[in-house]
């Protein structure tokens, strides 16, 4: 693990489901075991690539529960907090706070293409949960289709004490990194990438201290981004390049099935259902990865053999 307090790899974890549609929870404790042996700095749970949209309230306050005891502080963990409505937002922060969630992370307020929050609303949603006392990583990414210039995140990360942390994963992610970095200063405790890693070292070189990715390859992952906060920029490049192709196959063909995926071929989850409207992977598509997963010999693929 790095010794910053908001840096390295603070990847996201999958949801396993039976073949029946139901939850796994053993499953789920498996995933965060693998994870931490994984040398994962944090986890988050209950984001998109958890497929947070495809989980009731009631699954997602048992999700919370589990994660929380079966982690038991290992590593700092993360839970994803996000709805259009404000005071659920909050209520959910309250909820993750109480079990020993050590920082929530939202998107700002959306609902489909038309019901999206304005700029003085998106900050007061984030106000409202920065008074329950938890720090918050504001999730800046195309899904919400919120705009999210750098004058208001700076605003809001200099008036809202408990705002620390800004995943940013919109077009350009590098640039606006650097603009959020340039103009908000030590106001922008820990700027951190997302998209799988995909812009992962245009984002460190712009200033990025993290990334959060998917589950499937944080151990590869992981020494790139050590690598390069340590000065070692020739090692990051070449670790980088290592794992590029897995990255780009993961992020433009398979999204969040690729660690299910994976972690079925390690042993680590007994299946890689996803619910409905979700589709499988097509086995072309599924079969390339593990092609292009095994040269590079990742600890998902044997974790649990």
């Amino acid at each position: 693990m790095t010794q910053r307090t908001y840096s390295g790899i603070w990847p996201v974890a999958p949801t396993p489901f039976h073949e029946d549609g139901q939850v796994d929870g053993e499953g789920m404790k498996r995933v965060l075991d693998c994870m931490i042996d994984q040398g994962v700095d944090g986890i988050c749970i209950l984001a998109n690539f958890s497929e947070q949209f495809l989980i009731s309230d009631a699954e997602r306050e048992a999700l919370t529960r589990l994660s929380l005891e079966h982690v038991a502080g290992r590593v700092p963990v993360i839970v994803t907090i996000s709805h259009f409505a404000t005071p659920i937002v909050v209520e959910r922060a309250r909820f993750a706070k109480e079990l020993g969630a050590d920082i929530v992370m939202m998107m700002p307020p959306y609902h489909g293409a038309l019901l999206k929050g304005t700029a003085e609303q998106t900050f007061e949603q984030f106000r409202a949960v920065g008074e329950v006392g938890i720090p918050i990583m504001l999730q800046d990414a195309p899904l919400s289709g919120v705009d999210l210039p750098v004058p208001l995140l700076v605003r809001m990360a200099r008036e809202i004490e408990m705002l620390k942390l800004f995943k940013i994963e919109c077009p350009q992610a590098a640039a606006k990194l650097r603009a959020l970095i340039a103009e908000g200063g030590a106001d922008i405790e820990g700027p951190f990438d997302g998209e799988e890693a995909i812009t992962l070292l245009a984002d460190l070189d712009a200033g990025a201290t993290g990334t959060m990715t998917s589950a499937m390859i944080p151990d590869l992952i992981g020494p790139v981004v050590r690598d390069f906060l340590a000065g070692n920029r020739q090692a990051a490049i070449d670790g980088y390049a290592r794992v590029l192709p897995a990255v780009n196959h993961e992020n433009r063909q398979c999204g969040f099935r690729s660690a299910k995926a994976a972690m079925v071929e390690g042993g680590v989850i007994a299946s890689e259902f996803c619910r409905h409207p979700i589709p499988p992977l097509h086995p072309d598509t599924r079969a390339m990865l593990m092609e292009l997963l095994r040269p590079l010999d990742p600890m998902v693929l044997s974790w649990g053999k």
